[in-house]
């Protein structure tokens, strides 16, 4: 056991056996070698090989410590231990480590056993020479170390000063001063590339191993990687043949990427064995002459899975005659392919039972699992089919993912990708497939295609050359995206001459590594490719290839294509910006249907090359064609759930890649894959089908093309067994009742388990020997302990819960059994709590007494040990005691032959820091415990350890012992007892080593280490469980409802004084795992004196966090860590500690250094604080860092520019605050101006305001102004341009300025000539003038003419005013005021032509149109009118008028007009057609004005009732009778003469007319002559008048609208008389 190494002691410095004296060493080895020589002649050879390895192991490490002897002469000659020359030894390197001695290792190891080189070496050499050669050597090592460090950091401080005064110049790609090294190893050696590498910025560098990205934290051990001033190196522990390999590393900067790349061999010393294969035999076991029997039992079965699960198949194997160390050649096979261990699929033989497990099941995972089993006398083998479902689909209807994702052909620039067609797309037809890449080592997915692609294969383009992608695929429908399939494996971009002339190696066995590179030569330019042809072409794209030049060495070959349509001679370069680097190109965007030729011509430095022989001309279309439907389909009977289905193949299918098979219960109509990934022969079993339903299928072909038609459906067959049982192989799940969907895929054999696709294996034929050998109470404990291993199915489902349900973790506590121990053991080993507890005296007493009786030698070997540990530490301190036992044993991880342990720390530490633990264990037999052994040699610091060499299905009891400098403590009581036995759960164990840090009031912050066992999958999450100290059980509960990621949290919302405890519990994907170890209870209290860590930003701008304590003891340390892991970069901090503060300060803060940063100071009562870096703050703590390290003087406001009087320009700004100690430079286009006559400098260190001043400003004075500002450290500056239209303006600005200066020292205008319209549509032009005296004049002129002065003209409070009372047209002109006295004149101009007079116009009207009243209706005897009134009417007013909104159309029928002020429509003979909104607009220019009324309801009927009744009357007045004219009022006439009187008439109908005389009616007679003539005139006719016809007469017309009369009056005189009253 000893010679195995405990992963937790890896990183130790001395783990071996190297501290014992030499005498003790001495011994020792003496004791091995006549041991392991002490066994018979036959297994001799494989004895030495042992010994040879423990004798060098101890020669290495003396070999460090004392000065090398001299080298001896290399030798090259393997040997055996006859000297017989048996092979070739390939020489060590001479920088190797482990073979700083000169010698090979067997001959350094043959020499050390011999006698005669122990007899010379204590013959010359004394202790005390070396013991004192030791220490001069590590004096000078140390010296030389120290300054060589000290040399670095000043070479590398003061490149990095340079790089900081003058970044950009030093910016450049990487390079590699040195590169790895090819190094040809033996195993178990350990082996070191490094290299240096330059560039600016610092370049990244990440380390590859044939592709794949290099995790150190993945493989913990194997591999360390480092990175100090510039040199990069790669140290792999203990090479395997795994190891064998290219190794790439990669430096990339923001200016490029450059690699570099070694090889690594291991080679295997001649007879030894792998530490995986079984040992070196003891006895004389021969296998000849025996005849070997192989059974398979407790088979798997036909498997049904889901993709995204896991599935384990497993087989016991028994072998007959059992032989101890014989072990056969296990094989698993997937449809006849050998399979390899990988990622995908994991492989165990555990020496009866063979497992293989299927971690993340896929499509392509689906198939023939073959297990065969080789001894030397034949092989077995079983077969079983498993198939595996497609996942659910993210978007309802959408296809089921690809499959068979992988490259075809790859190249510098393209890499051609090909995948296979799912079975099932989603109830829709594909529409095509997305390509995604992703580069290795990376997270982020690149989508290659922007449109679908039907075809199954795409090429790739825009690869960085060297470096490695996955790819993977996605299909769509119209319903939307599938789930991406599989990735493909990794592939470089790189074309398949330079990885031939890559440094690689060939077989392991010979180590030979060839290396072949060719000087370029330079200056040639290439000749013409050769053998380009079409390799591929469909209607997206097409595939060229061709050969390089027969030239070799060409320096930097690269490519043009060139493309020409069929029958034309006009060559077109495809590629014009960069030519492609691989002898490959795809073509894209060619017309489909169009016939290309093609031609390639080479290209480097030296110029461009002849073309090609151009190749046949190539149509652009899909060559490969859709297979055709397969034939007849034929289902034939096999078993109770199986079909066999044969068809006949699809004809004349071009690159087939198989069938997919799909079948349904009759009269369903519902149909489910059979397969989901292509089988590509014509005979399939279908099996999981229901007894007794009938069944009907179909086949379709595949090939890269796509997806051919369904064959026609087979005749129904009735699941039913066919005689002689069927065929076993081929699988199809069991559909339910009318092909339910749901229970085809979800059926799952009757022994699923903890997890859907998981058989966890029965007992083994051997293990069941062993039981019936067994005693019974032995029998009972190994059934309780094998809960682990071999559950029932039906216990397995009351125990898990619902079966498939991976969400409840097993409770390990009542699987791990445990039972007390008889014996001189005490009682209440089960007690660890209180056994921590205990008096040391009596627990000490106890202990020697069981040690004596049990193993005193194991004793005395461990005080020996820590004796000499001791003598190498410091000097002990009298208050110093040892520690007290730890307690709290548990089991964290078990396999078949170890056991992980974990344990907590002492409640008391003796004073001193706890230097390690030794453990010890004891086998316990049906309840007997046997001696104590010792585990551990070499103390471990950590509270876990992995106790080895356990015999497996043995039971074992453990102890543990605390060291510190005072001696190793008392022992723990003994464990449990623990059954070595391996876990096979799923979930993962419990986490361990849980912590409490910074207890406050109301929050705590717990840290914990991940489980050791982490189950089937990697552990992806922690749960953390919280309750009082003194709560029952059931009051536990989580603390997050989210997986957290990290080992640590922050606990909040705690109470006060309150204590608590806590545990955690870590899942995968299978579920929840075993809850960890209780904490002890912590109170949230915030203890006294408590302090957080301060983040501070000194004036130099050094961001560092600050962290004091005040009860530190003088053993006390800070130790820093972020995200509570140890500062292992201190590139990036420098920590810095006096008294009782410390700090760490980052030295170049940056985006690697967000997270959170503990302090904890040791031997305290937990003082410790944390502070969380996030983006934001460090971006904050990064602005003021700047701030100090370059303070700026605030400024209230930055340079401005304003125009003082007489044009003068003013440059100006204010600073916060200044001291008198500052000073301004003013700069103009970089040149420092000073005061003079053109500039005038001001600065008010008062108020901070500072200026500068010129009179005008020039062409010469454009540019750029700066004031720069500084007050002792403190600096600032702003800047104003003024160039272009900028300063032109403002030089503009200051010209007018001026000008207006000198312009208002006369007569002047205020305010210059403007028009207004007032509320009386009245136009005033004004202007407002000033500095006026009485001998000043105003002129006003029109069109140059001037106006004569009247009472349109007017002068008060200095505004002159020019009134026009009726604007019209020929008031439009130009209109000009001069002012004019002694001092000067000035003139103001106001145009009002064309759009002046439009403007004042349209105010005009906008004035009119605001006076106008509301619209009103009235009516007419003729109809209906609308009109507003306005205060003034203008003819060049235009007014719209609407109706409905629309304008109206004006006719006989509706008109509008104007009548003084008012403006109508007038509606003749209305009807109810003319109901509606009415409106008039005036027109002003802008948005007008509009007045509306609403012509209809009332409204209407009023009005058209009022036009009635005026219509009548009207009528009436124009039809009644009248009088039109004729009559006088008085007629005087001489008697005897005839009176002739007509009038008219007028009336309809006719009036009749009557005469009156004296109000009496006369009637026509001779006398009076009475007439009335056509209808119109009425005659009045008297022959002879005399004196009795005097009188009043009247003519009275009336007819039926009226009656009208005429008077008049006639006197009759007599001559005689009328002469004599004249006289």
């Amino acid at each position: 056991m000893s010679g195995s190494i405990p992963f937790y002691q890896k990183h130790h410095l001395h783990y071996d056996r190297g501290y014992r004296s030499k005498e003790t060493q001495s011994k020792v080895s003496q004791y091995q070698a006549s041991s392991r020589y002490s066994a018979s002649g036959s297994a001799s050879a494989a004895t030495r090989s042992r010994g040879l390895n423990v004798s060098s192991h101890s020669g290495l490490e003396e070999s460090r410590l004392s000065p090398s002897p001299k080298r001896a002469k290399p030798t090259y000659l393997a040997v055996d231990k006859d000297n017989q020359i048996i092979g070739y030894v390939v020489p060590i390197f001479r920088g190797s480590q482990e073979f700083a001695t000169g010698l090979s290792d067997t001959e350094e190891a043959r020499v050390r056993d011999t006698a005669a080189y122990m007899a010379r070496r204590d013959l010359f050499t004394s202790g005390l020479e070396m013991e004192r050669s030791e220490l001069i050597s590590r004096k000078e090592t140390m010296r030389e170390s120290a300054e060589r460090i000290t040399l670095n950091k000043r070479i590398h401080e003061h490149e990095e000063h340079f790089k900081r005064m003058n970044e950009d110049s030093l910016m450049h790609a990487p390079e590699f001063v040195i590169k790895p090294r090819s190094h040809t190893v033996w195993e178990k050696q350990c082996v070191r590339l490094h290299c240096t590498v330059s560039g600016w910025p610092d370049p990244r560098v990440v380390w590859y191993k044939n592709n794949v990205a290099l995790d150190p934290l993945a493989n913990p051990g194997k591999y360390k990687i480092e990175s100090r001033y510039s040199v990069h190196s790669l140290e792999i522990n203990k090479c395997d043949f795994d190891d064998t390999a290219q190794y790439r590393v990669s430096a990339m900067n923001s200016q490029g990427e450059l690699s570099a790349f070694a090889s690594v061999v291991v080679k295997r010393f001649k007879g030894e064995m792998d530490e995986f294969l079984p040992a070196p035999r003891l006895g004389p076991v021969s296998e000849y002459g025996i005849t070997f029997q192989t059974h398979i039992v407790d088979k798997f079965g036909v498997s049904f899975g889901r993709e995204g699960e896991t599935m384990s198949l497993g087989c016991t194997v028994i072998i007959y005659p059992a032989l101890h160390r014989y072990q056969p050649e296990v094989e698993w096979y997937r449809d006849d392919v050998l399979l390899s261990p990988s990622k995908w699929t994991h492989m165990h033989w555990s020496g009866d039972r063979a497992t293989l497990t299927l971690t993340h099941l896929n499509k392509e995972d689906e198939g023939l699992y073959t297990l065969r089993v080789t001894t030397k006398s034949g092989y077995e083998t079983y077969s079983a089919y498993v198939f595996v479902r497609d996942a659910d689909a993210e978007v309802e209807g959408a296809p089921a993912a690809p499959l068979d994702v992988r490259c075809l052909d790859a190249n510098k620039d393209y890499i051609i990708v090909a995948w296979k067609q799912p079975a099932v797309d989603g109830g829709n037809s594909i529409l095509g497939y997305f390509v995604d890449r992703c580069e290795v080592g990376t997270t982020h997915w690149i989508q290659c295609n922007d449109t679908p692609v039907k075809f199954a294969r795409f090429p790739v383009t825009g690869l960085v050359e060297g470096r490695s992608y996955i790819f993977r695929v996605r299909a769509v429908n119209k319903s939307g995206i599938s789930r991406p399939s599989r990735v493909s494996e990794p592939v470089a971009a790189m074309d398949p001459a330079d990885r031939a002339r890559m440094r690689g190696t060939s077989a392991p066995w010979t180590g030979q590594i060839i290396v072949t590179e060719e000087e370029p030569a330079e200056g040639i330019v290439p000749s013409k490719p050769c053998d380009l042809q079409v390799t591929e072409a469909t209607k997206n794209y097409v595939v060229l290839s061709w050969k390089p030049p027969g030239e070799k060495g060409l320096e930097g070959v690269m490519y043009y294509v060139e493309k020409c349509v069929s029958g034309t001679d006009s060559w077109q370069r495809v590629n014009t910006e960069i030519p492609v680097k691989s002898p490959r190109f795809a073509l894209f965007d060619l017309a489909e249907g169009k016939a290309y030729r093609f031609r390639v011509r080479c290209c480097n430095s030296a110029g461009v090359g002849e073309p090609s022989d151009p190749t046949e001309a190539t149509t652009v279309g899909d060559k490969l064609d859709i297979p055709s439907a397969p034939g007849k389909v034929i289902p034939t009977r096999n078993t109770d759930t199986s079909v066999v289905v044969s068809w006949e193949a699809s004809c004349n299918a071009k690159e087939l890649v198989g069938y997919y098979i799909e079948g349904s219960i009759v009269g369903s109509n519902v149909w489910e894959p059979c397969n989901n990934k292509p089988v590509n022969v014509t005979r399939f079993i279908c099996h999981g089908l229901i007894t007794g339903e009938k069944y009907v299928f179909r086949v379709r072909a595949v090939n890269a093309a796509g997806i051919s038609q369904f064959s026609q459906e087979s005749e129904a067959v009735e699941v039913k067994a066919a005689i002689g049982g069927g065929i076993l192989h081929g699988v199809l799940p069991k559909m339910g009742p009318g092909g339910n969907v749901g229970q085809l895929t979800e059926h799952r054999p009757r022994w699923t388990g903890t997890h859907d696709t998981v058989q966890f294996p029965p007992n083994t034929m051997q293990k069941r020997n062993k039981a019936q050998a067994d005693s019974e109470s032995r029998e009972g404990a190994r059934a309780a302990s094998s809960d682990l291993t071999d559950p029932d199915p039906r216990e397995t489902k009351n125990k898990w819960g619902k079966r498939g349900d991976g969400s409840r973790a097993p409770e390990l506590a009542k699987d791990m059994h445990s039972e007390p121990v008889s014996g001189p053991i005490p009682e209440s080993h089960t007690d660890t709590i209180t056994a921590a507890h205990c008096d040391p005296v009596t627990a000490e007493a106890q202990d020697q007494a069981v040690e004596t009786a049990d193993e005193p030698d194991a004793s005395q070997a461990r005080k020996f040990s820590v004796d000499g540990n001791r003598e190498k530490a410091k000097p002990q301190r009298e208050s110093a005691a040892s520690p007290a036992p730890p307690y709290g044993i548990t089991i964290l991880e078990c396999v078949r032959d170890s056991m992980v342990l974990a344990w907590k720390q002492p409640t008391f530490i003796g004073g001193a820091d706890i230097t390690g633990y030794f453990v010890d264990y004891r086998e316990v037999i049906d309840g007997v415990p046997g001696k104590w052994h010792e585990a551990n040699i070499k103390a471990v610091s950590e509270r876990a350890y992995r106790v080895s060499d356990l015999k497996e299905n043995k039971k074992y009891q453990f102890q543990v012992r605390a060291a510190n400098m005072a001696g190793v403590g008392i022992p723990s009581l003994p464990s449990n007892t623990f059954l070595c036995e391996e876990w096979t759960i799923a979930v993962p164990g419990p986490p361990h080593d849980l912590q409490i840090r910074e207890a406050r009031n109301d929050s705590l912050v717990l840290l914990w280490k991940p489980p050791v066992y982490q189950g089937r999958d990697p552990v992806n999450g922690f749960y953390v469980d919280i309750k009082e100290a003194d709560a029952p059980e059931e009051a536990w509960r989580g603390v997050n409802t989210k997986a957290l990621e990290k080992t640590y949290t922050k606990i909040k919302d705690l109470k006060e004084g309150e204590k608590y405890v806590f545990r955690v519990r870590a899942q995968n994907k299978a579920g929840v795992g075993k809850v960890s170890d209780v904490t002890e209870p912590v109170p949230a209290l915030t203890k006294p004196g408590t302090k957080e860590i301060v983040v501070d930003v000194d004036d130099d701008g050094v961001i560092s966090l600050n962290f004091e304590c005040g009860n530190m003891t003088p053993d006390s340390k800070f130790v820093w860590s972020k995200n509570y892991e140890d500062i292992t970069d201190t590139s990036r901090l420098t920590t810095e500690t006096k008294g009782t503060k410390s700090k760490v300060v980052f030295n170049r803060p940056g985006e690697e250094d967000i997270g959170v940063y503990s302090c904890l100071v040791t031997h305290t009562d937990g003082a410790s604080s944390s502070y969380t870096l996030s983006e934001e703050e460090l971006k904050r703590l990064l602005e003021i860092s700047h701030d100090h390290k370059f303070p700026i003087i605030p400024l209230k406001s930055d340079l401005a520019v304003e125009l003082l009087e007489k044009g003068r320009v003013r440059f100006w700004l204010q600073a916060e605050k200044m001291s008198n100690n500052g000073k301004v430079d003013y700069v103009f286009n970089d040149n420092v101006v000073s005061q003079g006559e053109k500039y005038k400098m001001n600065f008010d260190k008062n108020t901070g305001v500072i200026e500068m001043t010129m009179e005008s400003l020039t062409p010469a004075d454009e540019g750029t102004y700066t004031f720069q500002l500084q007050d002792g450290k403190a600096t600032n500056q702003s800047s104003l341009v003024l160039i272009g239209d900028v300063f032109k303006q403002l030089q503009k600005e200051s010209e007018f300025q001026r000008k207006e200066y000198f312009r208002k020292q006369g007569p002047h205008f205020i305010e210059y000539l403007s028009w207004e319209v007032t509320p009386e549509c009245c136009v005033v032009l004004k202007c407002k003038v000033g500095n006026m005296k009485k001998e000043t004049s105003a002129l006003w002129h029109k069109d140059r003419h001037q106006i004569k002065v009247d009472e349109h003209l007017g002068f008060a409070e200095g505004v002159l005013k020019l009134e026009i009372a009726q604007i019209s047209k020929k008031d439009a002109g130009v209109y000009e005021v001069i002012l004019k006295d002694d001092r000067g004149q000035d003139t103001s101009t106001l145009n009002l032509t064309d759009q002046g007079f439009k403007d004042l116009m349209n105010e005009v009207f906008s004035v009119i149109a605001n006076s106008s009243t509301p619209l009103k209706i009235t009516s007419t005897d003729e109809g209906i009118r609308l009109y507003t009134f306005v205060s003034y009417y203008n003819d060049l007013l235009q007014v719209t008028w609407h109706y409905k909104d629309s304008a109206i159309a004006f006719s006989d029928r509706i008109k509008s007009g104007v009548v003084g002020e008012q403006l109508w429509l007038q509606i003749t003979e209305p009807t109810e057609k003319d109901m509606g909104k009415y409106a008039i607009e005036f027109y002003d220019g802008k948005g007008g004005l509009r007045r509306t009324v609403d012509l209809s309801g009332q409204a209407f009927d009023d009005a058209f009732a009022e036009f009635q009744r005026l219509k009548a009357a009207a009528i009436a007045e124009r039809n009644r009778a009248r009088v039109a004219g004729g009559l006088p009022d008085v007629v005087t006439i001489q008697e005897g003469k005839a009176l002739n009187l007509t009038c008219n008439i007028s009336g309809n109908p006719v009036p009749e007319v009557t005469w009156l005389k004296n109000d009496r009616e006369i009637t026509s007679d001779e006398h009076c002559i009475l007439k009335f003539e056509s209808g119109k005139f009425a005659s009045f006719t008297i022959t002879g008048v005399n004196t009795s016809d005097s009188g009043k007469y009247s003519i009275l017309v009336k007819n039926k609208y009226g009656t009208e009369s005429g008077d008049f009056t006639v006197s009759v005189f007599i001559p005689e008389e009328a002469g004599g009253k004249k006289k």
